[in-house]
């Protein structure tokens, strides 16, 4: 399968020099490897590559954390203080209250942290691509469970 308009005298070696289109590799190679371009002391004379970040670092700042603390502290002590000392009826209700509260503060908390890029040990960091290992999710969910049912058994006995 040659093509007809390429004769054999074409292809030789000393057609090469008069055809218009030239041989883009280096004429001489010195065990059939060549350098692909400057030395690293000839790219960065100055001294050694130095890698800045040209985007601030993500992170969780004072105004983000403060109402988190804060409502996670209003609620560990509105959960607390029924069970540690009886206040009666109401007891149960605030200390359910307190839960609610400090579950929510607890969940702001773990948004702000996703939202700046942070991840739970285990789980895949986000916008990577992989899918979080069932095992660890499954491990995640039981202690929540665990958590919420010593919490409601301990608030149901108050009553």
């Amino acid at each position: 399968m040659s093509d007809p308009g390429l004769s054999d005298d074409h292809l030789s070696g000393d057609r090469l020099s008069e055809d218009p289109l030239a041989d883009d590799g280096p004429d001489d190679t010195v065990g059939g490897v060549t350098a692909d371009g400057p030395a690293p002391e000839e790219m960065y004379p100055s001294g050694p590559e130095v890698e800045v970040e040209l985007r601030p670092q993500r992170r969780l700042r004072i105004w983000q954390l403060a109402p988190i603390v804060g409502l996670a502290a209003v609620g560990s002590l509105m959960f607390a203080f029924p069970l540690a000392f009886d206040f009666g009826d109401s007891g149960a209700v605030i200390a359910m209250l307190g839960l609610l509260i400090c579950s929510c503060a607890a969940g702001w908390g773990m948004m702000a942290a996703r939202r700046v890029g942070y991840t739970w040990p285990g789980l895949p960091p986000r916008g990577s691509g992989r899918r979080p290992d069932w095992r660890v999710v499954l491990g995640y969910v039981l202690l929540v469970a665990v958590v919420v049912v010593l919490a409601v058994w301990r608030v149901a006995r108050l009553r």
